[in-house]
């Protein structure tokens, strides 16, 4: 897809810093049919530069796979063994955004996501929850994201039927981003 939008956005152009404190990469899968195994991954990083346009701004992230935490260690040394993520193969991954629409007050951001030597579109769907200054004068934006991705699509779990553990993988970000600096200012 590429990313015509000259819609202009709230926020100041630049590069946004990640705010790892308050920031949170979380997932969703069935087990067995009749519950929700959550967990999230404690490692990941992004790379968000907003344009003057949307057609002019990306996201790039990067997630450590072995930073999963289900809340259960026998749980994530088994997701992360060879039958089912396989960690050694599958280390990160990774999210390359290809267009961002305005979608009602929110935003779809489209983009490819690649997991070990697979790629794939996903559409994410992102919500702008606010732009406050911090106590450290510098203003924050709050952004939650959702969106899916079936596992069989990747190659993750072949061997493991859909009905023991969900095909679908919700995914949920909740990201907080620092305001670049101004140009000028003492910090630019």
């Amino acid at each position: 897809m590429t990313n015509t939008d000259t819609t202009a956005l709230p926020l100041t152009a630049g590069r946004w810093a990640l705010d790892t404190n308050h920031s949170s990469v979380g997932f969703t899968v069935r087990h067995l049919g009749v519950s929700k195994v959550r967990g999230r991954f404690n490692r990941f990083e992004t790379d968000v530069v907003i344009g003057e346009t949307l057609a002019e701004t990306s996201v790039t992230a990067t997630i450590e796979v072995g930073s999963i935490d289900t809340a259960n260690a026998d749980r994530d040394a088994h997701v992360l063994s060879a039958e089912i993520v396989d960690v050694e193969a599958r280390p990160t991954l990774t999210f390359r955004s290809t267009g961002i629409e305005r979608d009602g007050e929110d935003f779809a951001l489209h983009g490819d996501l690649t997991i070990g030597d697979v790629t794939k579109p996903v559409t994410l769907a992102v919500e702008l929850g606010g732009l406050e200054p911090f106590a450290d004068g510098v203003r924050h934006a709050g952004f939650e994201a959702r969106g899916e991705l079936r596992r069989s699509e990747f190659g993750i779990a072949t061997g493991i039927p859909s009905a023991m553990l969900g095909d679908v993988i919700k995914i949920e970000l909740d990201l907080q981003l620092l305001e670049p600096a101004a140009e000028g200012s003492p910090a630019a």
